[in-house]
């Protein structure tokens, strides 16, 4: 295998370990290392809604889970395609989510697909689009939904 060979194999595994880091941080914290995945200027689109800049990105993760009795979050299936400083990624998700005490049932969980466009940034990757196709889910969705409606109250 060639150094240029080593050195992109290297490079795409940086950018599989982002799209983990990033499931460990909303999952367990702290949510300020949010910085470390996103640029500062990064999109963040769910459905048609989009969330401009990491502000706003960190603030509407914190919305959703923060109040959350558990949640996990599973990231594979990767597929990596770099074009120098800019790169392009998707990979499936599996996510649970589980608010003890919710009506009409704990859990919730999501299926879908993360797809990324990046930068490189000096030596490090951020995430400067992240697109969150949902392709089935099951439960109760009022368990993300609870805790956004008790913030709309405050």
């Amino acid at each position: 295998m060639s150094e240029k060979q080593v050195d992109q194999l290297e490079e795409k595994q940086k950018i599989v370990d982002l799209t983990i880091a990033y499931t460990w941080i909303i999952d367990h914290g702290p949510r300020e290392k949010l910085r470390e995945i996103f640029s500062e200027d990064a999109v963040f689109i769910i459905d048609t809604r989009h969330l401009n800049g990491i502000d706003e990105i960190r603030g509407k993760i914190e919305r959703t889970l923060g109040g959350l009795s558990a949640s996990q979050h599973i990231v594979s299936n990767h597929q990596v395609s770099i074009d120098g400083d800019t790169a392009t990624s998707r990979c499936y998700l599996h996510a649970q989510h589980t608010l003890d005490g919710t009506e009409g049932g704990d859990n919730y969980v999501m299926a879908g697909r993360y797809i990324d466009r990046l930068s490189r940034l000096g030596n490090e990757w951020r995430i400067t689009e992240r697109q969150l196709m949902l392709d089935w889910t099951e439960g109760n969705p009022q368990v993300l939904s609870r805790r956004q409606r008790q913030d709309d109250a405050l």
